[in-house]
Formats: C-alpha cells, sequence, structure tokens
C-alpha cells in the first residue's frame, strides 16, 4: 500500500526547487533547506520529500513563512486531513489546524496548551491512526519548547527475540480518555467534553507491533498516553509488560530532540514514532498550528 500522493495540473509540471535532505547527527530525522511549500511542487520533488519522510520518519522543513492556507494544501499532498475532536480549538476558518499553544487570552486558552506531556502517536485511539502530522512554528519561546521523537522501528529491533516473539501476536487496547480527566485536573488548558466529543473517540483495538504500510518495517505501537492494556492479559501482567515496553521504547540511542527554529514545520510519521513536547516554562508565550493525515488500518 502507498500514500495518497496527489497532484493536479497545476504542480505536475511547476518548475523544479533546488533544496536538499540533510540528515541530522541523531538516531533519526532529517532537515530540507531550500524548499517553499508556498509555492508549487512538481511531481519529481514531492516523489523526493515523500522518500525523505519514509526514509527519516521526521523532517524539519525549514524557514516556511506560509499562510495556514499553504499548510493545509501541503499536508493534503499526502492525504485527507483529520478534524481533531477539540473543535474548541481549531483555527477560525481553518478546522484542519488545531492549535497547541499556552496563551491565553481573555482568561481563556486558545489552544491545547499540555499537547504531547506524554509519549504518544496521534490518534492511536481511533481504528485508523494518523499518517502523520505536520506542526508549523507561530510564536516560539525563548527557552524551552523542545519536541522529542523516538524512532519505533529501532525500538522493535532492539527487543530481544524472546520478547519479539512474545509481542508479536498481541493486541491492546487505545483510548483518548485513558488520561484526560488526570490531565484536566492538573492543569487548565482541557475542556469538559460533551457526549458528542465523548462518542467520536471510543476505544480502539490496535497491534502492539504494526507493520508500516509502505516500508513493510515493523514498529512497536503501544503508549504510555493512550495504551490502556493488553487484550486477552490478566491487568497485573497487562500492566507489567506495558511498562516494560514504554521503558524500552524511548531509550535515548532511538531519540531525536528538536529544537525549534523561527518558522520551522515539522512533519513526522505516526506510523514510525512517537513524540513528546519537553514542555515550556509558564511565563513564555509558544504557539503552533497542527495538521494532521488520515491513516489506515494497522495490521
Amino acid at each position: 500500500m502507498t500514500a495518497v500522493l496527489s497532484s493536479d495540473a497545476g504542480t505536475r509540471n511547476a518548475p523544479a526547487q533546488h533544496f536538499e535532505v540533510r540528515r541530522f547527527d541523531a538516531p533519526v530525522g532529517a532537515e530540507i533547506v531550500g524548499l517553499d511549500i508556498s509555492k508549487p511542487i512538481n511531481d519529481v520533488d514531492f516523489a523526493r520529500i515523500h522518500r525523505a519522510h519514509l526514509d527519516h520518519h521526521v523532517v524539519v522543513f525549514r524557514d516556511q513563512q506560509v499562510t495556514p492556507a499553504d499548510h493545509i494544501a501541503f499536508s493534503r499532498r499526502f492525504g485527507a486531513l483529520e478534524i481533531h475532536v477539540l473543535h474548541q480549538f481549531q483555527l477560525k476558518g481553518h478546522p484542519e489546524i488545531l492549535i497547541v499553544s499556552n496563551i491565553k487570552e481573555n482568561g481563556e486558552p486558545i489552544g491545547l496548551g499540555d499537547a504531547g506531556v506524554y509519549w504518544h502517536s496521534d490518534i492511536s485511539y481511533k481504528p485508523r491512526p494518523s499518517l502523520g502530522s505536520l506542526l508549523h512554528a507561530q510564536e516560539l519561546p525563548s527557552q524551552g519548547g523542545d519536541t522529542l521523537f523516538a524512532d519505533q522501528h529501532l525500538a522493535w529491533e532492539a527487543l530481544s527475540p524472546d520478547l519479539q516473539k512474545r509481542v508479536l501476536p498481541l493486541k491492546a487496547e487505545h483510548s483518548y480518555l485513558a488520561k484526560y480527566e488526570e490531565l484536566r485536573s492538573k492543569n487548565p488548558w482541557r475542556p469538559k467534553l460533551s457526549q458528542a466529543q465523548i462518542d467520536q473517540v471510543a476505544p480502539a483495538i490496535q497491534p502492539v507491533v504494526r507493520t508500516h504500510p509502505e516500508t513493510g518495517r515493523k514498529a512497536l505501537f503501544v503508549s504510555e498516553h493512550f495504551t490502556t492494556r493488553i487484550v486477552g492479559l490478566p491487568q497485573d501482567e497487562s500492566d507489567a509488560l506495558l511498562a516494560e515496553l514504554f521503558a524500552h521504547s524511548v531509550k535515548p540511542e532511538f531519540v531525536y530532540r528538536h529544537h525549534w527554529a523561527p518558522h520551522d514545520l515539522v512533519f513526522w510519521d505516526n506510523r514510525s514514532l512517537m513524540h513528546l513536547a519537553a514542555g515550556t516554562p509558564d511565563e513564555l508565550r509558544r504557539k503552533l498550528y497542527r495538521t494532521t493525515i488520515e491513516g489506515d488500518t494497522p495490521f
């Protein structure tokens, strides 16, 4: 299976853009320098971008001084976009964009201020989790605000053969509500969910080890934020196994730490990675815009 890579006559034959893909000195990740996503991108250039995303799992497009409409249009080249359940934090006029921010206006949060406080893969709690997410820097703090990415292909490959054999056939439950009330009790960012919102996020059962639909590589697919239990195991055994996998999956040798620069657009593969927000001091402003691409059913 391949990703939905859409183009039209206006982009198919567009002039080439001269850009570089530079691998990071890290376990995972690369930057793309010299590309302007607001300009038409021809199919040859887009294929290079797509390949870089598959090879490096997280790619950083530098200096993207673009509009929300540009951000959305580029994201749609990879597939249809998700509308996040927290409609309260949609960007006005652009429901495809979730505002990630610790800023308050008139005493109310303008965005999801505690996004990413636990390791997770976006939308793993739906039957068809996200393919990937694109996060665009709008306003950055002078300190803090880093995002960490952990390569779950490397995590799978580093498991002992016995543990690989044990977890390969297992399935696990993922729930958006797993830590929701705990997070609401700690900070002011999360609104009380309506019944309609709760109905949108019923738990989903996923394989503990998923196969990437485009590359065929296996990856661990459990997270401390959303995974609640291993199906078919007693709760104590499930808890112990999940704790072991959670600790293993985010070892330093699997992790890239992203220090944000102005106008960075970071695109990560939720089929390959987990990510974590390192935190921002409360007194410093941070605002980013996120789009999320629909994925397919894990196997």
